[in-house]
């Protein structure tokens, strides 16, 4: 059976043995793998056995992978495992320091870290050894100086598509430390204060009665300050999946942070259809909370219907949550399937409910961006800020950009664009 399917499985080749190997690593990534999963994987195998590489990956799929947001990093271990032996070689190199004439050929893509991490985990990575004394080296090493930085201070510029698990763990962390405060807003409405700047000339009056007509002091009045809500709107399609956790966290934390001025936070997450996730952020424990918001979005990793899913808001939320000029964040590659039309229209009509909007996209984490996509296109004209948001600095930019109205981020530039094509 074997001989039908030529994998690269290192020692003896035992099959078992290196089906329990990959759910090993899996479960390193972070994938519920336990040894019933494995014992029914062999099984599996046995009974449909794998002539074809598709046949293979399938039925391991179909007994490893039990959530929409665990295929990447499954197709990205079973790739460095089963398929590309000399890519897990490349990718130890990420992971080794950065010395100087050695350079990347490429970055990391999506998961790929992670799942080097998982396979390598154990791993003694080859260093050069430390010069005997006394003796003289020929060349000199120089090591990369970027490192005084600290890692912390690293990792909050890294794009959360590139980090490994540990990455990710710490980065959850700092996420959990972020806030967003946000300024009162002044109301019509006003309140008797004896320092205040307005002239109260009722109650000016109604004290100068009791005292027969004479007035002795004048009244004064200021104005209530209120609070704005918060909306987040976040796309959960397969291109946003790891960046939507990771500003998820962000809300939960946002959410839960006492002190911080925002009078609701109310969140929503959309693929192919709106589904509000609000009354799971209450919940104290991040994990807990994002678990039950993704056991109700049934829709993680899928297509994306973006215009759909906004007139959906607008017209069974938009009253609801947007009253006292509520401040909207959209997180979104705005890639979607919609017609432009549609999607123009109703980005239009949240900007109007909106009293500032935010497009948070992750794909501007590429310098050359261009809005070349017909759905960016429609969107961009309605939004206040355009913003890239594909790192743990990025979304703590977001509260100066909240605060400061004239602040467009990358809209102008890339209106400028679009009136030239």
């Amino acid at each position: 059976m074997a001989e039908l399917f030529p994998l690269d499985i290192p020692e003896d080749g035992k099959l078992a043995v290196n089906i329990a190997h990959f759910a090993r690593a899996l479960r390193r990534t972070g994938l519920k793998v336990g040894p019933g999963r494995v014992i029914d994987a062999i099984r599996a195998v046995e009974v449909a056995g794998f002539t074809e590489r598709a046949d293979f990956y399938w039925v391991l799929h179909a007994c490893f992978v039990s959530r929409p947001e665990e295929r990447a990093v499954f197709a990205q271990v079973f790739r460095l495992y089963w398929r590309d032996p000399r890519y897990l070689e490349h990718m130890m190199s990420l992971m080794l320091p950065a010395v100087k004439g050695v350079q990347e050929e490429r970055r990391a893509e999506a998961a790929e870290k992670r799942a080097a991490e998982a396979l390598l985990d154990g791993v003694e990575r080859d260093l050069p050894p430390p010069p005997e004394e006394g003796a003289e080296d020929e060349e000199e090493i120089v090591a990369d100086a970027t490192a005084t930085a600290s890692a912390e201070e690293r990792l909050r510029t890294l794009d959360f598509e590139q980090m490994s698990v540990s990455e990710i763990a710490e980065a959850k962390r700092m996420l959990a430390r972020l806030t967003l405060p946000v300024r009162p807003l002044a109301s019509r409405r006003t309140m008797a204060d004896p320092l205040g700047r307005l002239a109260d000339w009722r109650a000016t009056m109604r004290a100068a009665m009791r005292r027969g007509g004479e007035v002795q002091l004048l009244a004064t009045r200021r104005r209530r300050t209120r609070w704005p809500n918060l909306v987040v709107l976040c796309d959960i399609s397969g291109s946003m999946s790891q960046y939507s956790r990771m500003v998820l966290h962000f809300v939960h934390a946002v959410a839960n942070h006492k002190g911080a001025g925002w009078a609701k936070v109310h969140a929503f997450t959309f693929g192919t259809r709106l589904t509000s996730i609000t009354h799971h952020l209450r919940e104290r424990d991040v994990d807990a909370a994002l678990a039950a918001a993704g056991a109700e979005a049934q829709d993680w990793q899928g297509g994306t219907r973006i215009g759909t899913c906004l007139h959906a808001f607008n017209r069974d939320w938009s009253r609801r949550v947007m009253g006292q000029g509520a401040v909207v964040l959209l997180i979104s590659d705005g890639l979607d399937r919609d017609p432009p039309e549609t999607l123009g229209r109703e980005m239009e009509r949240l900007h109007l409910s909106s009293r500032r909007l935010l497009w948070i996209n992750p794909l501007l984490r590429w310098d050359g961006f261009v809005p070349k996509a017909r759905g960016i296109a429609a969107m961009l004209p309605h939004v206040d800020c355009f913003r890239s948001g594909h790192s743990i600095q990025s979304l703590a930019d977001l509260a100066g950009a909240i605060a400061r109205k004239e602040d467009a981020g990358e809209k102008l530039r890339l209106m400028r664009l679009l009136a030239g094509r």
